[in-house]
């Protein structure tokens, strides 16, 4: 469901194929930037000309790397891993050498396409390396060695048995056994110790190239991605937690008190914050896992998506037509034909393919498809229309030049895909005739709960991951300081804590893969608080007049009419302009959130009563 979200978006020396809306495995190789000599003197025709060529040859490249890797995901071989490694270091290294050259226009006086198109160049690079040729090298060999250490890592016992982060992720997700659950969390972040080194020296490398750009440093440069001052954007992050703050500090006192009542108050004291592992997950990023420990009396809804789609005979294909009838009914175009002919939906009986759900635009047109192994599940049923929300979104920009070819900013992508999941209602389930009867409001506490452990429990995390990276670039966090550092902010945004104590020795961050991987976190905050923008926003225009957590955006032509024209955008204007175009304010505003959780807000109040809250 992950993706990188611009044609130009390449991490270090590492391209990530972009048409392939997934956080897919990118190859790494060392990349030349060719720094050509400057002209005497460059003129605005000098750099519209650079624009239309550099247009012209990434097109081509996109497409020869979007097959190669369409073809590797579904056909994982030795082969087809050597050609979708060779196509993404050529466009790699034709990247880095525009990216480059596209500085050289950086003091002229150009009209506000030009100049946003080079400057989207030039953020292509979520790892500026330094223009010194050696340098260059070093950080990509240090880039795929991160890479290297995080994808081959795993947690191997005493015994000699060893255990793969999958195995480990799906018994964190069952398991209430407290010993066995420390166990696997200590396990799995040795792995992270030996990136400690090459982190440190990443840093550097990364820091000289961002200032060679004109950034004070990296982190500086991704915030330099969200049309407004680098520190003014910090600022507004920390508004916006502060917003969803009081929702959060009640969910997390209600699930401090279930899991003291589950494994002790010894073990979870309730006066500080909660031991990591417990939460079901290896981050403790999310805590859908652990619902059954803390789910209300009586909160089963009644039904089960899963079941209904067996009782309707629903196959893969007519999940996929369902979710695609969603948005026909909004008045969208239906998809075409060619995408039930190339999209992959059911996982193939004799080879390897990656089954990780994702969306595809092949050709930047209507070359549209997603692949998925589907499962016949309730769940699946939201990611395809998740998916297909992708699908839209590629298919509503295609008319823009390729450098505006992405969402208004990097959260926008994944926020649409959760909007269109947002709708996936009782209401709506009734209406597509699933459902018989739409279970009263009392039955929402249940599934209100069980949104939130996943919604709600991630916004600190992902405000968090970026907040400790910004500081590590900065040099306001220290080398000798990074675990320490990283803890601290778990504790003063999430309310967790390391289980047992944990050193310089440990380097935590390097355990979570968007860290080694270098990928951006705030995207993922900001999608989440976007989303609920989006859904209040398009049941008003729709007319909703249900609660706004039981509203279903399906069937309005002017929500349709309204979603389609920010779409229509892709980046082509500051960001702020096109969530006007649906919500009519330029800020982003979490109070949507908070009206979407109100129900579960006052349960969890009247759940707290009497407890002491806080850490």
């Amino acid at each position: 469901m992950r993706h990188p979200h611009f044609k130009l978006t390449i991490s270090a020396i590492v391209v990530a194929s972009t048409l392939a809306l997934t956080a897919c495995d990118t190859q790494t190789s060392p990349a030349q930037p060719q720094q050509e000599a400057t002209p005497a003197a460059v003129t605005v025709n000098d750099a519209k000309a650079f624009i239309a060529a550099t247009e012209k040859e990434l097109s081509a490249l996109y497409l020869e790397a979007s097959r190669a890797d369409w073809i590797y995901a579904n056909f994982i071989t030795h082969d087809t891993s050597a050609l979708s490694a060779e196509v993404n270091r050529k466009m790699t290294e034709t990247v880095v050498r525009l990216a480059n050259q596209a500085a050289q226009f950086d003091q002229l006086e150009l009209d506000y396409d030009a100049r946003r198109k080079l400057d989207k160049l030039k953020l292509a690079l979520t790892l500026p390396a330094p223009q010194d040729t050696d340098k260059t090298a070093q950080l990509s060999h240090i880039v795929a060695q991160l890479g290297g250490l995080y994808g081959k890592g795993q947690y191997c016992k005493d015994n000699g048995s060893c255990l793969s982060l999958g195995d480990m992720t799906a018994t964190m997700a069952t398991s209430r056994d407290y010993n066995e659950l420390l166990d696997l969390w200590q396990g799995w972040r040795q792995i992270a110790k030996p990136m400690r080194p090459l982190y440190q020296q990443q840093v550097t490398l990364t820091n000289e190239g961002a200032k060679e750009l004109g950034y004070a440093d990296t982190g500086a440069m991704w915030r330099s991605k969200y049309d407004m001052p680098a520190d003014d954007f910090a600022t507004e992050l920390d508004r916006i937690w502060g917003q969803v703050k009081p929702l959060y500090n009640a969910l997390h006192c209600h699930v401090r008190a279930k899991l003291g009542e589950q494994y002790g108050t010894d073990k979870v004291p309730q006066d500080e914050p909660i031991p990591a592992h417990l939460l079901g997950n290896m981050w403790a990023q999310s805590w859908g896992n652990i619902y059954d420990v803390v789910a209300p009396e009586n909160a089963d809804p009644g039904y089960d998506v899963t079941a209904l789609l067996a009782k309707h005979n629903y196959d893969e294909i007519k999940m996929v037509k369902g979710a695609e009838k969603f948005f026909t009914s909004m008045g969208f175009a239906p998809l075409p034909e060619t995408f039930y002919q190339r999209s992959l939906f059911t996982k193939p009986a004799d080879r390897d393919v990656q089954c990780h759900a994702s969306a595809w635009n092949i050709d930047s047109k209507d070359d549209l498809r997603i692949k998925m192994c589907i499962q016949r599940t309730g769940e699946e049923f939201s990611v395809i229309h998740h998916e297909l929300g992708h699908n839209f979104y590629q298919r509503a920009y295609n008319k823009q030049p390729l450098f505006y070819q992405e969402s208004a900013n990097d959260g926008f992508h994944e926020a649409i895909g959760d909007t269109i999941a947002l709708s996936v209602t009782p209401d709506y389930l009734k209406e597509i005739g699933l459902l018989e009867d739409v279970p009263d409001e009392s039955k929402d506490i249940g599934l209100l709960m069980k949104m939130a452990l996943d919604k709600v429990a991630f916004v600190p995390f992902s405000l968090m991951v970026d907040q400790w990276r910004w500081q590590v670039f900065s040099g306001a966090v220290t080398p000798e300081n990074y675990n320490k550092a990283w803890w601290q902010l778990r504790e003063k945004y999430q309310g967790v804590q390391a289980p047992i104590a944990r050193s310089e020795n440990d380097f935590d961050a390097g355990a979570k893969y968007h860290v080694p991987g270098n990928t951006p976190y705030t995207r993922y905050f900001l999608a989440h608080i976007l989303q609920f923008e989006f859904h209040r926003s398009l049941c008003e225009i729709a007319g909703n007049d249900k609660a706004i957590h039981r509203c279903s955006i399906y069937n309005s032509k002017a929500a349709g009419e309204k979603l389609n024209a920010m779409l229509e955008m892709g980046s082509s204007r500051p960001w702020q302009e096109a969530l006007q175009t649906i919500t009519g304010k330029a800020q982003m505003d979490a109070t949507a959130m908070l009206d979407y959780f109100a129900p579960l807000k006052a349960y969890l109040d009247e759940q707290n009563q009497g407890r002491r809250c806080g850490w």
